[in-house]
């Protein structure tokens, strides 16, 4: 029997997974990220979970595949951190060999987060049973993981997939996080979400019950399913714009499948009448046939995909 072991690190925490060869999750848990000092402690930290779990299973090192990691940035072909990451502190690095010799010589691979959570989702997840997906996680941002032919299409610094940064509106003029303007994530995020219905509220007096409640993802999606007229009004405006990007993606990629995940996709299959409309109305059509589907892995989905990406060599 062989295993491996997945982690996900992020800015809070970092999670864990170990996994057979059958991918049945054996055990999962959490450590802290340390932050301090440029994140020096978190690869050691990692190093020292894992030969803890190993140990504690009686899992002898020879018997680990190896462990699949994924972090928040830039990772290229060789597991170098091509720009750091910011919100962890670290440095340029290369993830890969410092994880191998912290853990005395286990084998590992490394990819950015999104990546691997996509990598998951096509292995266990939402997208199981295809080869060519692109998931799409609407959270804080959009992220994106574009798998082609069963592997994740990294780019040439590790920077593929970041489909939140489609340019869609040459009209704005408030600034996304990367710096430019009018990026599907100011649009199709949960913040993005947010203003748009802001944005919505304020052309007239039209009522609504967004206008007595906190404005969220959450709240525009409840208020869609009471059928509320303003809050479908931004669901539109929300879906012509992730239609309208995703269109753009399959142009490129032509995938089987849209995975949807993040925490806007807890609003379920709701979402999907406003997005694939507009998908159909702007893509190139040898490329319509692509399916949209939610997330099933919810927050395991990294840990799934770094183990994958370990296991499906077998």
């Amino acid at each position: 029997m062989k295993y491996a072991v997945g982690v996900d690190i992020g800015g809070t925490t970092v999670k864990l997974g170990l996994f057979d060869e059958n991918a049945n999750v054996l055990d999962k848990w959490e450590i802290p990220t340390i932050k301090d000092n440029q994140g020096a402690q978190i690869v050691p930290d990692v190093a020292k979970s894992v030969l803890a779990k190993l140990a504690e299973k009686n899992i002898d090192k020879a018997e680990v595949a190896g462990i699949g990691v994924g972090a928040p940035g830039a990772v290229d072909e060789d597991g170098v951190m091509t720009g750091g990451a910011v919100n962890l502190g670290w440095p340029v690095f290369n993830l890969r060999t410092t994880l191998e010799e912290a853990t005395g010589g286990i084998p590992v691979k490394a990819a950015n987060d999104a990546n691997v959570a996509a990598f998951g989702e096509m292995w266990q997840g939402g997208g199981k049973g295809y080869s060519d997906m692109v998931a799409v996680t609407l959270g804080t941002g959009v992220g994106g993981g574009i798998i082609v032919n069963g592997k994740i299409l990294t780019g040439a610094t590790g920077a593929g997939g970041e489909i939140g940064h489609i340019h869609l509106e040459d009209a704005e003029t408030e600034v996304c996080g990367c710096g430019h303007c009018g990026c599907l994530e100011q649009y199709a995020s949960a913040t993005g979400i947010v203003r748009l219905a802001k944005r919505r509220l304020a052309q007239d007096d039209k009522a609504s019950v967004l206008r007595s409640s906190e404005i969220s993802a959450k709240t525009v999606f409840d208020a869609v399913k009471a059928g509320d007229e303003v809050a479908i009004e931004i669901a539109e405006k929300f879906g012509y714009y992730l239609g309208k990007g995703l269109a753009a993606v399959a142009n490129v990629v032509n995938p089987q499948v849209f995975v949807i995940g993040g925490g806007v996709s807890k609003a379920g299959d709701v979402l999907i009448p406003f997005v694939e409309p507009n998908f159909q109305k702007y893509v190139f059509p040898p490329c319509r046939h692509a399916k949209f589907a939610l997330a099933k892995l919810g927050n395991d989905a990294g840990i799934f995909g770094a183990a994958g990406m370990i296991l499906k060599a077998f």
